[in-house]
């Protein structure tokens, strides 16, 4: 809060530099450039309205539909990864993925169980919605090589639209999913089982690996871009540290 003071401070000084010495106006400057004012506010009010028919017009009429074989697409999507005999192999998936297969059909049946949104249901024209399968397979590519969500519609055909909801109930659902078992400590037990493999590897003491990540602060203020840039990356960024066991344990 008092560095967020002291930013404001220096914006109003600098404003308070940038701004010329104040002139002296005669009676007739001033009525003068209230005519000049009076001319500007009709002529951009003439243009507004003309600007509010034209998006009138652009916008009328019914919202178009496009139409997206989804159905072509999960039969895609399950001859390519969850078959008996699929096109791509296990390493193929592992690098797409970001994971293996069989954590991905866990999270997909822990939401599914979660909440009726990661089913599939039959939408008002009796068609069939997107499965699971989909839905997860679009937030895991999302997450895994910050796609963008309208790239997704080429191979999924998923709306963008839909695609960040789909995001979003994900990240809910895997939070209240698995929360409880992995955004905790460790319990005492697990703490002196990882110390003791830990020992036993010759890192007495040792909880786990410690790793750090620069994350890049596009949005960083002037004000602090000094103390969070640092010369190996020169741009302002924020530093992730995680420690991990040995069984991946964050």
């Amino acid at each position: 809060m008092e560095q967020a003071k002291e930013i404001l401070e220096d914006l109003i000084a600098d404003e308070v530099e940038d701004t010329d010495e104040f002139e002296v106006f005669t009676v007739e400057d001033l009525i003068a450039e209230d005519e000049i004012f009076d001319e500007i506010v009709a002529e951009a009010e003439l243009k507004g309205e003309a600007s509010t028919v034209r998006r009138r017009r652009r916008h009328s009429g019914p919202k178009r539909y496009i139409p997206r074989n989804r159905e072509k697409a999960l039969d895609d999507l399950v001859a390519n990864y969850f078959c008996a005999n699929p096109i791509d192999t296990d390493e193929m998936f592992r690098r797409r993925f970001r994971m293996n297969k069989p954590l991905f059909l866990r999270i997909v049946h822990a939401l599914s169980n979660w909440s009726p949104y990661f089913t599939q249901r039959v939408d008002a024209i009796g068609r069939n919605s997107l499965t699971s399968l989909q839905k997860c397979t679009a937030a895991i590519r999302m997450l895994a090589y910050a796609t963008s969500a309208d790239q997704l519609d080429e191979v999924l055909k998923i709306a963008a639209s839909t695609c960040l909801e789909i995001l979003g109930k994900f990240a809910e659902g895997v939070i209240e999913t698995f929360g409880d078992e992995y955004l905790r400590p460790p319990r005492i037990d697990e703490l002196e089982q990882i110390l003791q493999e830990n020992e036993a590897r010759g890192f007495p003491g040792c909880m786990g690996s410690i790793d750090c990540m620069h994350w890049a602060w596009k949005n960083c203020p002037k004000g602090w871009a000094g103390q969070f840039t640092s010369g190996k990356q020169g741009v302002p960024t924020m530093i992730l540290e995680a420690v991990a066991s040995k069984n991946l344990r964050i």
